[in-house]
């Protein structure tokens, strides 16, 4: 038992309590938040290709507000995914099959730009979470779903941008990267017999050992490898997936055909 003399033991205080305020999120990482937000939707066809949205029905879908989503949408615009149409607010832009697949051969020749720096200029640290992602994808990618898989996807994306050094692709590569993570959804989600993610994951464990061990030949011809299995969705969306899922505004006609091919 401590003598009298003994000091007092000084109180505890919380880690909240004694540190600074948190700084407020600025405009610019509310606005990124949005973006990304708002793109998961799209990926996801929570935000139906052809479908009209008000700019406060989607400031309610992210949860942010005005100012934030306001820029993202510009961005959104910008990059071909969203449409601003006067008097009618926002609507996602329908996809057309025949332009994502012509897009398709610029994003190969982009890749190969990306994945050729990414390769050459990787740091240590980059290499060693390239590593980590491919055990991840190795261990756990037999059972991921599609949502789980783009999040690692995204990762993947961003890693070799970054290890790439060169900012400037960033932004003709991001929009690229969207508009085919939702061709990805609609073909696992929404073709029969597809749901299966293997080829998918074993295309990119190739892309990232090749990167992460320094073959540049070897991760461009990866890279060109998954792009190839990327290029046959096309077949099958053409083929099994109904244009109203592609434009949602082609349901109506689609439901008068219907009447008139069931009528006696």
């Amino acid at each position: 038992m401590p003598s009298r003399s003994t000091p007092p033991r000084p109180k505890l205080v919380s880690v909240d309590a004694a540190a600074p305020a948190a700084p407020r999120r600025s405009d610019a990482n509310l606005s990124q938040l949005a973006y990304e937000r708002i793109e998961e939707l799209l990926v996801s066809c929570q935000l139906a290709p052809g479908r009209f949205v008000a700019m406060h029905e989607l400031q309610a879908m992210v949860g942010y507000g005005r100012t934030p989503v306001h820029q993202a949408v510009s961005r959104l615009a910008a990059d071909t995914l969203l449409q601003i149409t006067p008097r009618h607010g926002l609507r996602i832009t329908p996809i057309d099959l025949t332009r994502d697949r012509l897009l398709l051969r610029l994003r190969r020749d982009m890749e190969r730009f990306v994945i050729r720096l990414a390769t050459e200029r990787s740091g240590a640290s980059q290499r060693n979470r390239m590593q980590h992602i491919k055990r991840q994808l190795i261990e756990h990618g037999g059972g991921m779903t599609v949502e789980q898989f783009n999040v690692i996807d995204r990762h993947i994306d961003q890693l070799f941008l970054a290890a790439a050094q060169e900012p400037f692709v960033e932004g003709t590569l991001r929009p690229l990267h969207t508009i085919f993570r939702r061709i990805g959804w609609i073909y696992h989600m929404r073709t029969p017999g597809h749901t299966d993610l293997q080829g998918t994951v074993q295309g990119h464990i190739a892309v990232i050992d090749a990167v992460a061990d320094g073959k540049v030949d070897d991760a461009i011809a990866a890279s060109d490898h998954l792009m190839d299995f990327v290029d046959t969705m096309f077949d099958t969306l053409e083929r099994d997936v109904a244009p109203s899922l592609l434009d949602c505004s082609l349901d109506t006609d689609e439901s008068y055909l219907a009447l008139s091919l069931n009528r006696p």
